[in-house]
C-alpha cells in the first residue's frame, strides 16, 4: 500500500474527476516528495487522458502549477489555454474515468495491478479508481 497524500481520483475540482489528483502529483513531484513509484506515470495514463480532454500540454501545466495558484485558478487557466468543456462533456468525462478498468481495454492491467498488490481476491475492486483508493488506504478491505 502506498502512503502518499494524494486525493482520491473521485474527488472533483470544478466538477472534474481526477484533475485535483494530477495537481497533487505535480506539486509533490516539484517538492521532491512524490514517491518514486509514481514518477514513471507522470504525464501518462490518466494524466495524459486529462490534459488531452482539456487540450493542454502537460509540461505547460507543470510550469503553471509551479506558479502556486489554487486548484480553481489552475483549472481556469486550463480553460483559457485549452478548452472549457460543456456540462455534457464533463459528465461524459466523469463517467468514462469512473468506469476505467471495468470491461474495457484497461481491465487486464487492473487485474495485473491487483495481483501485484496482493488484492486479487478483492471483488469489490472493479475499476481503476477503486484500485487506487484501495492501494492508498481509502477503500478498506470489506473482508
Amino acid at each position: 500500500m502506498a502512503t502518499v497524500a494524494l486525493r482520491s481520483p473521485s474527488e472533483k475540482v470544478g466538477g472534474l474527476f481526477y484533475f485535483g489528483r494530477m495537481l497533487d502529483k505535480i506539486r509533490l513531484h516539484a517538492k521532491g516528495e512524490l514517491p518514486q513509484d509514481y514518477h514513471a506515470n507522470l504525464g501518462k495514463g490518466f494524466d495524459e487522458k486529462c490534459v488531452t480532454f482539456l487540450r493542454i500540454d502537460y509540461d505547460q501545466l507543470v510550469e503553471r502549477v509551479k506558479q502556486d495558484g489554487s486548484d480553481e485558478e489552475t483549472l481556469q487557466w486550463c480553460f483559457s489555454v485549452g478548452r472549457k468543456p460543456s456540462e455534457d462533456d464533463i459528465y461524459i468525462w466523469n463517467e468514462f474515468m469512473r468506469k476505467r478498468g471495468w470491461n474495457d481495454e484497461v481491465s487486464e492491467t487492473l487485474k495485473r495491478r491487483k495481483r501485484e498488490a496482493g488484492m486479487s481476491d478483492r471483488s469489490d475492486i472493479q475499476t481503476a479508481f477503486q484500485f487506487i483508493d484501495a492501494d492508498e488506504g481509502r477503500l478498506p478491505d470489506p473482508g
